[in-house]
């Protein structure tokens, strides 16, 4: 029996022409698609992709199996949709992947909503960064998944999934709170030229966004210390450690000695849902994107007024 996951990896170099661009719309490795096609070809006995230059090229077989395979990928999602649409309701397993602060600040507010209106439904969460969210959607380890984007710098999106906005999440630069600016009303990034950042880990996409952001804006930013959870960064800042971009989503009480300073020109994080299209029949996944769009507008209007 053909396996799923190494039709949709084949499925993916088709629509994205060569393996560096399916590892990157799949995102996973060029070695792990390599792996599953040679897999794939083992199974068929048939050879699917063929050098060509630098590159590779589906051969004829190839072809005619990735033709077969995006046919069979959205006739799956559709039968597991009419499956749950023929019985109306909201019922089952519904898989959810979400960054740590929309796990924090959105979900307990969406996952009770869920449970009182749906109580056959039974959502698992799974914290996880953005890119490893689209790729648990895409291979459909995930269901649904809240991911993010930043106003100059979009998350890229795999061919076949659906989105949702649920909210824009506004950014403070929390310094800390003896820091020469920490009692102006605004500032621009451009005023911490001269200090040591704290940083997402290297590789994350916050990390790149905030190397990007700073470069454009003329600074070299100079990274002393790198920490993913955004509470361990406001701890180094009130050690006096650093400054750092400060989005308001889940970042709840800030702490002692920190003090947090708006954007003159509002930088933003874009929150949004994300899932394949095959499936947007399934009530479940209808309930859960109006879940999160109800917390994503509460929580909004008190983010978007400061948060805390």
């Amino acid at each position: 029996m053909l396996n799923l996951d190494r039709l949709r990896t084949l499925s993916a170099i088709a629509r994205h022409g060569s393996v560096s661009a399916a590892a990157d719309g799949l995102h996973v490795t060029t070695s792990a698609v390599s792996q599953q096609i040679a897999k794939l070809e083992r199974e068929t006995g048939q050879q699917l992709l063929a050098k060509n230059g630098r590159g590779v090229r589906l051969t004829d077989a190839g072809r005619l199996l990735a033709d077969h395979a995006g046919r069979i990928l959205s006739q799956v999602e559709l039968a597991q949709a009419d499956l749950e649409a023929h019985r109306g309701q909201a019922v089952g397993e519904l898989r959810l992947g979400a960054f740590p602060t929309a796990a924090r600040g959105l979900f307990p507010f969406a996952l009770v909503s869920l449970r009182a209106e749906h109580p056959q439904l039974r959502p698992r969460l799974t914290e996880l960064e953005p890119d490893e969210s689209v790729r648990g959607v895409v291979r459909g380890d995930l269901d649904l998944a809240v991911v993010l984007d930043w106003y100059n710098r979009p998350l890229s999106l795999p061919d076949g999934l659906a989105k949702a906005p649920l909210l824009d999440d506004p950014a403070d630069v929390a310094m800390p709170s003896d820091h020469p600016l920490a009692g102006r009303r605004s500032v621009e990034l451009e005023d911490f030229a001269d200090d040591e950042w704290i940083s997402w880990p290297q590789g994350e996409f916050c990390h790149d966004w905030l190397m990007f952001t700073l470069r454009s804006r003329g600074v070299e930013p100079r990274i002393a210390h790198m920490a993913e959870e955004h509470h361990t960064q406001l701890s180094l800042i009130a050690a006096g450690l650093g400054v750092a971009v400060a989005p308001r989503l889940g970042r709840g009480p800030v702490p002692a000695g920190v003090s947090v300073v708006p954007v003159r020109h509002t930088m933003r994080r874009h929150v949004y849902a994300i899932w394949r299209a095959d499936a947007d029949r399934r009530p479940s996944i209808r309930a859960a994107v109006r879940a999160l769009r109800t917390a994503g507008e509460s929580v909004g209007a008190e983010v978007g007024a400061g948060g805390s």
